[in-house]
């Protein structure tokens, strides 16, 4: 599941379960929502994740470079060491700011936040 929160200057994607081929038909519905809003920081929230494969890191590193083409910055929020070694295999660890001490509650919406499921 993929779910999107939003303030004034920053959007969060938090993401459960696996990001890869199998789930890769919800990837451009989420990127135009996403790319929609037009936020300078996009925070993916990874503490969820069970597996991510390269298509999968396809779709944050289309993320982060649509961010980027604006002047954004996009942050990694919990990523594991896996999800890490698949985006540093793909060569894009760089369009990354990461936050690996980072562990939310998912139960509870960050305060502030409009939240709505993709």
């Amino acid at each position: 599941m993929i779910e999107i929160a939003t303030s004034p200057t920053t959007t969060i994607l938090s993401v459960s379960g696996d990001l890869d081929l199998a789930s890769r038909g919800r990837f451009p519905e989420v990127t135009a929502r996403v790319t929609g809003l037009r936020r300078q920081l996009l925070v993916i929230d990874m503490c969820q994740v069970g597996f991510m494969d390269s298509t999968g890191a396809a779709f944050l590193i289309s993320l982060a470079e649509a961010g980027e083409r604006r002047g954004g910055t996009t942050v990694l929020r919990g990523a594991d060491d896996r999800d890490l070694f698949v985006l540093e295999v793909c060569g894009a660890l760089d369009f990354f700011r990461i936050e690996s001490e980072h562990r939310c509650d998912p139960a509870t919406p960050p305060s502030g936040f409009d939240r709505a499921s993709a």
